[in-house]
């Protein structure tokens, strides 16, 4: 996710090991990078390299702290003094956007407490990424989140027991650390969504950046995987953010200006000028010709779901659904998909889900008619099982903030001036419940009662470097929302991490 194999070969690098592999030959005129987590494991494996060195000399950066034993261990095995040298090089997570981080965990909890052996990597994660950013931040979390609880107070062990790695210079306002539990919102996740990333997310998956597309009717073999990196992609780094119409009229755009700069196929390459100017210009056309392919295809591949799922309409269901509260017009457009062949089970299945956590303490609740189609359509009872386990994790019991609170009288009539504006395309009504957390927290006016500090101080200015960071997973539609507070809030820098990266399947 960090570096491209053609990055790191014109560094020079040219063999790439994973240190666990069996049968790796000595190769001594070869120096060794060795980057790690400083796991057991891997503390062992190296251990075992350093007594039976297979390269000259080894360089080790381990990604996050690494204690003193572990370090003894090593210098013990290091007979033959191949070691040059040790360091630590905080990246102990993926970094997705600029603005977003993961740590590609599934299934974080076991009910309502951490996962042991969860809790102590997620704490890993979040302070490497502190030390990569040089931050010492007060913490808040949520009050009504056993988990947040017991992060925080993980994350400030570690801040108080490697006190001099977190001994940063002072800035006027500390940064912020606000520790929150997805089960406040488990309708974001269930939505489809129209803009491009968290699109290619929820429709195909995005792994560390690479979509499998293997499943694509008649794809060429070059293009069954296929990697998406605002970093390394200009046409995605442009589009990630925008809706679906607008990326079909860029996508036509990208696709004209290919033309234009096609070599000609009857170009006559007379003079070696000609035959110069065809080379220089050959390995950018190349590259864009990969763009183009890379993106028409996954495109193509987005609309014919799109169809095929009959989405647009499920779409418009789920966004009434979630922000709307017209209880029998919701339970008609339900039952009216459920019974259409055209929708799949997954996707009969999640607009279950979203009425049940929409309804579910509802005087009238349709829920065990739809149960019982949903059963009816012959699918398997694992859906049905998902219906209530999603409720029982996010429903009305647990949740700390009000989720379908109406807003005061202002916010009400905003929705309803922008509704009739016609700006406020049907697809996109919704907006994470994260949106308003951090809109109130950018204020000052996030309440201490619901979101408290750890420890006694608190901050007295606004903040301006925050990091959020979702226990149970975040979503693109969460990474856009962030995005847009970036941009429309000059001077506070908002981080977004998670767990893991949700799309509905997740």
């Amino acid at each position: 996710v960090v570096y491209t194999q053609s990055e790191i070969l014109q560094r020079e690098v040219y063999l790439f090991e994973r240190l666990d592999s069996p049968n790796r030959e000595p190769m001594k005129h070869l120096k060794a990078i060795c980057f790690l987590r400083p796991t057991k494991e891997n503390v062992e494996l190296l251990v075992q390299e350093l007594r039976r060195p297979k390269y000259s000399v080894y360089f080790i950066y381990f990604s996050n702290v690494i204690s003193k034993s572990d370090v003894k261990a090593l210098a013990e095995a290091d007979e033959q003094e191949v070691v040059a040298e040790v360091q630590e090089f905080y990246g102990d997570y993926i970094a997705v956007n600029p603005h977003v981080f993961s740590l590609n965990l599934l299934g974080c909890c076991r009910g309502r407490s951490w996962d042991p052996a969860q809790l102590t990597r997620t704490t890993q994660g979040l302070t490497a990424l502190l030390l990569s950013l040089k931050k010492c931040p007060m913490i808040r979390y949520q009050l009504s989140s056993e988990p947040a609880k017991r992060l925080a107070e993980c994350v400030k062990q570690v801040i108080t027991k490697e006190y001099e790695l977190f001994d940063f210079r002072r800035t006027e306002v500390p940064p912020l650390l606000l520790i929150l539990d997805r089960s406040d919102d488990a309708i974001t996740p269930l939505l489809n969504q129209w803009t491009y990333q968290a699109m290619v997310h929820e429709l195909l998956g995005i792994n560390n950046n690479r979509i499998d597309l293997s499943r694509v009717p008649g794809i060429s073999k070059d293009l069954r995987e296929v990697v998406l990196s605002a970093e390394n992609d200009e046409f995605y780094a442009n589009n990630m953010y925008l809706n679906f119409a607008e990326i079909g009229t860029n996508i036509k755009n990208l696709m004209e200006d290919f033309q234009r700069r096609k070599p000609k196929e009857q170009q006559k390459l007379e003079s070696i000028a000609d035959m110069k100017a065809f080379v220089e210009n050959y390995p950018q056309f190349k590259k864009m010709s990969g763009t183009v392919s890379k993106h028409v295809t996954v495109v193509g591949e987005l609309s014919r779901l799109v169809a095929e799922r009959n989405l647009l309409e499920v779409s418009e269901v789920e966004q009434e659904l979630a922000c709307q509260s017209d209880h029998s017009s919701a339970l008609q457009s339900v039952r009216r998909l459920l019974q259409s062949p055209r929708v799949s089970e997954l996707d009969a299945a999640r607009l279950v889900m979203l009425y049940a956590l929409r309804y579910e303490r509802h005087g009238s609740s349709g829920l065990p008619a739809l149960l019982e189609e949903l059963r009816g359509r012959g699918g398997s009872d694992r859906y049905r099982k998902l219906v209530s386990a999603v409720v029982e994790y996010g429903g009305k019991r647990v949740r700390g903030s009000d989720l379908f609170s109406p807003k005061d009288a202002v916010a009400i009539t905003k929705q309803f001036l922008k509704g009739l504006k016609g700006i406020e395309n049907v697809y996109t009504q919704h907006q994470p419940l994260l949106q308003e957390t951090l809109d109130q927290l950018i204020k000052g006016k996030l309440k201490d009662s619901q979101y408290p500090y750890l420890g006694p101080n608190t901050l007295r200015d606004r903040p301006q470097d925050i990091i959020v960071f979702l226990i149970g997973g975040a979503t693109y539609e969460e990474a856009l929302a962030v995005f847009n507070l970036n941009r429309s809030n000059p001077g506070v820098r908002i981080v977004l991490g998670g767990t893991t990266i949700h799309n509905t399947r997740r």
